[in-house]
C-alpha cells in the first residue's frame, strides 16, 4: 500500500509538471530584443534608379521577443551613417519581407537632399543612402533600431510635388479667444487661383493665420510674413502673434506668393470699407462705378454691430450688389449679398442671385455672424 501511495504521489507530481510545462508554453515571457538584423540586398553595390523603379525590397530578421509577435516594422532613412539627420516613411509593415514604395523614397529622399541646401535644378544626382529599420510592438513596448546598410548608388530625382498657392486660410486671435472652432475664414478674391484673400474683422491684441483650423506647426504669425498698416492699427511682433494696438474693424488682405519650396505671405490692414454699388444708388450710368460718392456703409463701433448702406436712391429688379475694395481686382471680384438674413460671399463662386429693393432701403451687414437684413 506504501508502494502505492508512493507511486501516485510521483504521478500527480509529473502531472503538475507537465501542466506547469503547458502553461509556461500558453503563457510566453515577453523580454526586451537585444538584435534585430537588416539583411543587405544583392543589389547593394548597383545603380539603384527611383525614378525608374517601382519598390526596394528590405528583408530582416525578427526581434526576439521570447516568443513570435505581431511586429511593425518603419524603414527610416539617411544621407548620413550616424543618422544625425533622418526621415521615417510613413508606410508601416507587418512582415520581415517588405517592398518599399520607390516613390515615397524618393519624396523623403527629396526632402533631405532639400534639407542639406539643395534645390530643384541640382537633381537628378547620385548619392549614397543609409537605410535602418525601426521594429516595435506598439508605440509604448519592444522599440528596437536595426542595423545599418547602405545603397551606394542611388539616382535620385526630384520628387516633390509643386508648391501651390493656398486655397483656405483661417484666422484665429483674442477676437475668437484663440479657439479654432470660432475661426475666422478668409474670403478667396474670385476664382479662388490668385491666393488672394480678404476679411472684415473685428480686431484685438493679436492674431495669426493658418491654411488649417488647428495648432499643426504651419501657422503664421508676426515673423512669418511681411505686414503693410494701411489703416494705423500699431502692428508688432507680441510674442510671435501680429499684434494689433488699435482695436477696431479693419479689412484684412492676405496675398500669397510662391517662392522656392515656401510660401510668402503679405498681411495688409486696410480702412473698414464696405460700398454699394447698382441700380439702387440711382447713379444711372455711373450705376457700376466702383468707390462712388456717397455710397459706402456705416462701420459700427462694436464687434457685434452692423455696417449700415445709405438709403437707397431708387428701387430695382436687380436690386443692389455690395462689396470691399482689394487693391487690383475689380469689385465684383470681393463681393457679397444678404439673401433674407444670411450674408453669402461670391468668394470664388458663380455670379450671385439679384434681390428686388425699393427706394429708401438700407442694407445691414454683420460681418461677426455672417448675417444680415434689408429693409
Amino acid at each position: 500500500m506504501k508502494k502505492i501511495n508512493i507511486l501516485a504521489s510521483l504521478f500527480a507530481g509529473l502531472l503538475m509538471f507537465s501542466a506547469c510545462e503547458a502553461d509556461r508554453d500558453s503563457n510566453p515571457v515577453y523580454q526586451e530584443p537585444t538584435k534585430f538584423v537588416l539583411n543587405t540586398p544583392a543589389y547593394v553595390n548597383t545603380t539603384y534608379d527611383l525614378e525608374n523603379s517601382t519598390s526596394l525590397e528590405l528583408t530582416c530578421s525578427q526581434p526576439d521577443y521570447g516568443f513570435t509577435a505581431a511586429t511593425y516594422y518603419a524603414v527610416q532613412i539617411s544621407l548620413s551613417e550616424d543618422f544625425s539627420t533622418f526621415e521615417e516613411l510613413s508606410t508601416q509593415y507587418t512582415t520581415a519581407k517588405m517592398n518599399v514604395d520607390a516613390s515615397e523614397l524618393a519624396i523623403a529622399v527629396t526632402n533631405l537632399k532639400i534639407a542639406e541646401g539643395a534645390t530643384e535644378e541640382d537633381f537628378p544626382l547620385t548619392s549614397t543612402l543609409y537605410i535602418r529599420l525601426r521594429a516595435y510592438l506598439n508605440e509604448n513596448l519592444g522599440e528596437i533600431i536595426s542595423n545599418t546598410i547602405s545603397l551606394t548608388n542611388v539616382k535620385i530625382h526630384f520628387a516633390l510635388p509643386p508648391v501651390e498657392l493656398p486655397t483656405k486660410l483661417y484666422l484665429i486671435g483674442d477676437f475668437c479667444k484663440w479657439n479654432w472652432d470660432d475661426a475666422a475664414e478668409m474670403i478667396p478674391c474670385h476664382d479662388g487661383t490668385t491666393g488672394t484673400f480678404w476679411r472684415m474683422v473685428y480686431v484685438k491684441g493679436g492674431l495669426k493665420f493658418n491654411t488649417k483650423t488647428s495648432w499643426n506647426g504651419n501657422d503664421v504669425g508676426f515673423a512669418g510674413c511681411t505686414t503693410v498698416d494701411n489703416y494705423e492699427a500699431g502692428l508688432s511682433d507680441a510674442s510671435g502673434n501680429i499684434g494689433v494696438n488699435k482695436e477696431g474693424w479693419y479689412l484684412i488682405v492676405i496675398r500669397s506668393k510662391v517662392n522656392g519650396r515656401k510660401i510668402d505671405y503679405t498681411v495688409e490692414f486696410n480702412e473698414p470699407a464696405v460700398w454699394l454699388i447698382g441700380y439702387a444708388t440711382g447713379a444711372g450710368d455711373n450705376a457700376w462705378k466702383e468707390l462712388l460718392d456717397g455710397w459706402k456703409f456705416e462701420v459700427p463701433t462694436t464687434a457685434d454691430g452692423y455696417f449700415i448702406s445709405p438709403a437707397f436712391a431708387a428701387g430695382h429688379a436687380e436690386g443692389a450688389r455690395a462689396y470691399v475694395k482689394v487693391d487690383g481686382f475689380d469689385w465684383w471680384k470681393s463681393e457679397f449679398m444678404v439673401f433674407g438674413d444670411k450674408l453669402e460671399y461670391r468668394a470664388a463662386g458663380e455670379d450671385q442671385a439679384r434681390v428686388p429693393v425699393t427706394a429708401g432701403q438700407k442694407m445691414y451687414i454683420n460681418f461677426t455672424n455672417d448675417t444680415g437684413k434689408i429693409e
